[in-house]
This record gives C-alpha cells, sequence and structure tokens, in this order.
C-alpha cells in the first residue's frame, strides 16, 4: 500500500489519469512454463495461432525465437543487425518483426532505432531522434496503417507516445514527434522487481490484435486494454479509459501479445516463467459494432398502388360496384317474378 500512495502523490501533473473501466476478466492460466536459458531476458512476444515469437531484452543480435505452444523453441530467426537493447516486438500482417531497439535506462541515448527483421533474417535499420532529449522506451505499438508509436516507461506513471513526423528512412534518422501522453493509476496487484503501486504505471511492453481493433499496454502487474473504433487515431483511442486485466505475480512482466482469436498471451523474464493466457480478452474492449443504416421507407409495389390493387380496380371502388351488381340482379328477378 505504500508503493501506491508515493505515485499518488508522484502523479499530481500532467494528463489525467486513465481510469480503468471495471470488468471482471478472466484470471490467466499457464499454458507451459519457459525454461530455455536463452530467454531469460524474455521481454517482447508476437503470436500467429500457431506460434509464438519472442526476443530477449538488450541482445547483440537481431534475432526472433520461434516458440511452439510448449514453450520449446523450436528455431531462431537472426539478422547481421547489431541492436543496442531491444525492449519490445511486433509483427506487421506481412510477417515482418519489428524489434524496439530503443531501451536507455541511462537515457543517454543519441538516437534509438527499429528494426525491420524478414522471415529469412533480412534486416533493415530505422534510427530515430526524440525531439525532446532521450527515454527509455519499452512498448512498441503499429497501427492499422502499420506507422510505429513508442510509449516511453516514466517511473512518474505518465507515459509519452512519440511517432515519426512522416515515413521511415534507413538508416535515417527519422524525427518524432510528441503525439501525447497517458497516465495510468496505481493499483496493489502483486509482482514486479519495484514495489507494488510503482510496478503498476510503468510501461514494459505493447500488443495490437491482428485488425488493430484493441491495442494493449502492460505494466508489470497489469495489462490495459483499448478500443480503436474504426477511423479513429490510435493516440486518441489511448486517451479513452482502458480494460484493466491484472497480471500478478509475474517476476518482471515485459512481453504481451495478441492471439488471433483475441486471448491475451503474457511473460515474464527469468528462467522458468510461465506463458499465461488470458482467454478472449480483447472482446473485452472491442469496439461496438458500427449502427446500421436506417431502414428505407417502404416503396409502393407499381402494381399495386391503390389499396387493395393488384391488375384490378382499387378495392373501395370495386366492392361499390359488386354491391351495385348484387341489388340491380336482385331489383331484376323481382320484376320477373312479378309477371
Amino acid at each position: 500500500m505504500l508503493g501506491v500512495l508515493l505515485v499518488g502523490l508522484l502523479l499530481g501533473a500532467g494528463p489525467a489519469p486513465a481510469l480503468a473501466d471495471p470488468v471482471e476478466p478472466p484470471a490467466p492460466a499457464a499454458a507451459c512454463v519457459l525454461a530455455d536459458k536463452r530467454l531469460a531476458e524474455l521481454s517482447g512476444l508476437a503470436a500467429d495461432g500457431e506460434r509464438w515469437y519472442a526476443v530477449n531484452d538488450g541482445g547483440t543480435k537481431s534475432t526472433v525465437y520461434v516458440l511452439t505452444r510448449a514453450c520449446k523453441v523450436e528455431r531462431t530467426i537472426s539478422g547481421p543487425t547489431d541492436p543496442y537493447d531491444v525492449e519490445d516486438l511486433a509483427r506487421s500482417p506481412d510477417g515482418t518483426f519489428w524489434l524496439s531497439d530503443t531501451g536507455d535506462n541511462d537515457k543517454k541515448r543519441a538516437t534509438v532505432a527499429l528494426i525491420a527483421l524478414t522471415p529469412d533474417g533480412k534486416t533493415t535499420l530505422y534510427r530515430l531522434t526524440y525531439p525532446d532529449g532521450p527515454h527509455d522506451t519499452e512498448a512498441l505499438l503499429l497501427d492499422r496503417a502499420d506507422v510505429p508509436h513508442l510509449i516511453t516507461k516514466n517511473p512518474l506513471g505518465t507515459a509519452d507516445i512519440y511517432r515519426p513526423v512522416g515515413p521511415l528512412a534507413s538508416p535515417g534518422p527519422t524525427a518524432l514527434v510528441h503525439a501525447g501522453s497517458i497516465r495510468l493509476t496505481a493499483t496493489d496487484t502483486p509482482g514486479g522487481p519495484v514495489p507494488a503501486g510503482i510496478g503498476s504505471v510503468l510501461v514494459t511492453g505493447a500488443a495490437s490484435t491482428a485488425d488493430g481493433s484493441v491495442v494493449a499496454l502492460r505494466t508489470y502487474t497489469e495489462a490495459y486494454l483499448f478500443g480503436v473504433p474504426d477511423g479513429e487515431d490510435l493516440v486518441t483511442a489511448l486517451g479513452d479509459h482502458p480494460i484493466r486485466i491484472p497480471l500478478p505475480d509475474e517476476q518482471q512482466g515485459e512481453a504481451i501479445a495478441f492471439e488471433p482469436d483475441g486471448s491475451l498471451v503474457s511473460a515474464s523474464e527469468g528462467i522458468g516463467q510461465p506463458i499465461r493466457i488470458v482467454p478472449g480478452a480483447a472482446a473485452l474492449a472491442a469496439p461496438p459494432p458500427p449502427a446500421p443504416p436506417p431502414a428505407e421507407a417502404a416503396q409502393p409495389d407499381p402494381g399495386n398502388d391503390q389499396p387493395g390493387g393488384k391488375d384490378g380496380l382499387p378495392t373501395l371502388p370495386a366492392i361499390g360496384i359488386t354491391v351495385v351488381v348484387v341489388l340491380g340482379g336482385a331489383l331484376l328477378l323481382r320484376r320477373r317474378r312479378a309477371r
């Protein structure tokens, strides 16, 4: 509780906190335990419904580890680019992996970078520069147009959002622009390497559903899900109230991903830590479907533009004619009988 109070005091300035909507999501369930020593510093995840893809914190190679659903390393995909400090992983619809080489604990890097790694091991380096000095960044999001968004890790709780001012240049650098900020509220969820409360507001990873309709920011102890309606800017969506999903008791939770079915996948640094799944999580934050267009007024049948009249006389005149015919026939019959 002391950590929560401390964060509350530190967060006196900045944007209004993102107050999470109350829901009762399923608890994360362990899918398997990752015991491979090569992934002792697991920091980023992606998923395609059949395999998980993972990156380590730091690193000297641009390497993605391909994992089976039993947490076994099936193979690796490596490129020649030597990163400084990879912190997160995103995957484009075309299968390109984006390694977020943006870690900067000491805030001394003149540039950070994104590394695009193809499934066959080719890399392209894109250097980036902040407009306001160095930041430590551990979260990367791609919007529907594959525009990268970097979300900083700030011990005071206010995460800043940066995106390129234009198309990425290789090797660059491409300038970043400050696009917005988000402030999360502290919780008592246990876990992480720092006191409770503080760890709940430090953004350590991010993920997007395949269609971009829901994005997630994670901290050491929570996942915050935001719906992104069609046509809405990602930064605008991050200003809305999120759905909070607790991820308790992870040793150093930094990795998060969405399965194609909307399940949320989370993982932590440390050998012997589980990869956990929250089934159907994306549906909790999915934007409502667009309203159907208003129903058009019923049009009259061209052959039935009068009440009761289809290929014939209107109903009321037809009844009148029938009555006249019947009465006339009755009078004629009486006259004949009178004779």
